[in-house]
């Protein structure tokens, strides 16, 4: 296995990489994939930054804060560049991409700018740096996936695990860098992706989330450019490996999400019952600057048809408040769809204008500071007490909880997830990781569910 032949060879290394990862679980799969291609080359991940050869710090350009923290971390970074002069630290990712030059002119202890369908090229960048020279490779591909690289698990509980099954995203949301950053949407192969669930299964692992920028869309072509396999087909495909391996799913776009999606988490029990439907706002004209393509009826329908396949699913959301030209009522409008949708959580944000997007180009960003931070405010409080009153109610319900590790607060209790992708906390007992334990809710939180243990199980 490939993975067995990374493990060797980091045992064999004779340098140290250390990785620094933010943002989104697809940044993370990134990492994962850039310490196996450096594990090729001789290259061991350490946690330790005091004994690295390289740093690498993985990126994300989606909002302005997390641009603000990059370079903030980057700042601290110089001692260790003064320290050791001969450390290499290189900018990966979204923001490599965004602000290669930037980067470069701006904190000269960067060495190395590589955005995210370069990573391959890194060994032969190392080079061009260890020869004097500083090195840059950005270009975007339309082919490239990873597909083949069986990458390093990163601070892995050996129970869950995430597989990229495409790259980039073709919707052009108005006020979203990704394409830009990223590139267009392609898909993996349907046999590349089943392996590596399956090799992740024999090594262990209880759980796995595929993962894409837009998933629903995932497709894989023929060589005439027909759709051979599409997502619901791949998502049957994973599920059949074993009935004890848990299959999730992120990130979707609600139009997206076909009705063969929803038939197939319905056939499998071990696909879990939790979708992401992300409608950023609830009103139809902000929808169309934002150019989602769909409209609050619409949505409407479709959380309708999931409840009617799925009663059961859980659903979470993405909402951004004041958008461009956003007013109170329009505002309103997002407020009355999350009391309306009931999600079980949100990520909710104020608008960031991202330089180069659509909505940079076209629309005026003249909703003030001030009134952005109390809308988000007014959506978080209408989405804590949704997940409050939802987490109350399964009080006394029997839930299935794959066990991830310790809980944060104490070494007494495990913490695992059950299927609706809410965290759950018991006393560990006599149960270890990656069991799946039926768990009695006692009292929940804003975000998790508190339980006894009643016994383990073979399967979800």
């Amino acid at each position: 296995m490939k993975g067995v032949t990374s493990h060797i060879i980091s045992e064999q290394a004779t340098r140290n990489l250390y990785i620094e990862t933010y943002g989104c679980a697809m940044n993370l799969a990134d990492s994962e994939v850039v310490a196996s291609i450096m594990a090729d080359k001789g290259f061991k991940t350490t946690q330790n930054m005091d004994d690295a050869d390289v740093i690498f710090v993985n990126t994300c350009a989606i909002r302005d804060n997390a641009e603000s923290h990059v370079w903030g971390r980057l700042k601290e970074m110089r001692p260790y560049k003064r320290k050791n002069p001969g450390m290499i630290i290189g900018v990966l990712g979204c923001m490599a991409e965004r602000l290669k030059a930037q980067l470069l002119e701006k904190e000269q202890i960067i060495d190395i700018v590589v955005g995210p369908d370069a990573y391959r090229d890194i060994p032969q960048l190392i080079k061009q740096v260890e020869e004097g020279q500083k090195a840059v490779n950005v270009l975007l591909s339309r082919e490239e996936t990873y597909a083949e690289i069986t990458p390093v698990r990163l601070s892995s509980n050996g129970v869950t695990a995430f597989i990229s099954i495409m790259r980039g995203c073709d919707n052009m949301c108005s006020f979203c860098v990704v394409p830009f950053t990223r590139g267009r949407e392609r898909s993996r192969d349907v046999k590349s992706i089943v392996n590596e669930a399956q090799e992740l299964y024999n090594a262990g692992y209880k759980e796995v989330t595929l993962l894409g920028q837009n998933v629903d869309s995932y497709k894989e072509l023929d060589e005439n450019g027909n759709i051979q396999s599409n997502f619901a087909q791949l998502l049957e495909q994973v599920a059949q490996i074993a009935t004890d391996l848990r299959v999730r799913f992120s990130s979707s776009h609600p139009k997206d999400i076909t009705d063969e999606v929803l038939y197939t988490m319905k056939k499998y029990s071990n696909i879990c019952n939790h979708i992401h439907f992300p409608i950023q706002s609830g009103n139809d004209r902000v929808l169309s600057l934002m150019n989602r393509t769909y409209d609050q009826e619409w949505l409407k329908k479709r959380l309708a048809k999931i409840r009617e396949v799925l009663p059961n699913c859980a659903l979470s959301t993405d909402t951004i408040s004041g958008f461009c030209t956003e007013t109170e009522e329009e505002h309103k409008d997002t407020l009355e769809f999350i009391k309306y949708a009931r999600f079980h959580f949100a990520y909710m944000y104020f608008y960031s204008e991202r330089p180069g997007t659509l909505a940079a180009r076209r629309h005026a960003d003249d909703v003030n500071l001030e009134d952005k931070k109390r809308r988000l405010q007014e959506i978080i409080s209408a989405q804590q007490e949704i997940s409050v009153g939802l987490n109350r109610s399964q009080e006394g319900e029997i839930h299935t909880v794959l066990v991830e590790g310790l809980s944060k607060r104490s070494d007494q209790d495990f913490r695992g997830r059950n299927e609706f992708n809410t965290i759950v906390i018991f006393p560990k007992e006599n149960f270890e990781r990656g069991d799946y334990v039926r768990v009695k809710i006692e009292k929940t939180t804003q975000t998790s569910l508190i339980g006894k243990a009643i016994e383990k199980v073979p399967h979800p």
